[in-house]
């Protein structure tokens, strides 16, 4: 029989990656660059009513809150 372990291989530690369930400190994070994206959400929305001249399918914060979605799980991406 062979040692799979050997060389340093542990089968239980990244042969599958499951979700897993977000720690505080995303949410710390997330948060964080929610409330710095608000401003500049806002900023593009008003430029955008102002280019198309009809509101925009999403608000501002909508548009933060995908921002944020997006940014906070590159971070914590291995």
């Amino acid at each position: 029989m062979s040692d799979h372990t050997a060389g340093g291989h542990d089968v239980s530690h990244g042969a599958s990656h499951g979700h897993r369930t977000p720690r505080a400190e995303f949410y710390v994070y997330f948060s964080l660059i929610f409330l710095v994206a608000i401003p500049f959400a806002t900023l593009a929305w008003v430029f955008a009513l102002i280019r198309e001249r009809h509101l925009p399918v999403h608000g501002p914060l909508a548009r933060a809150w995908r921002e944020a979605g997006a940014i906070t799980p590159a971070i914590f991406r291995p």
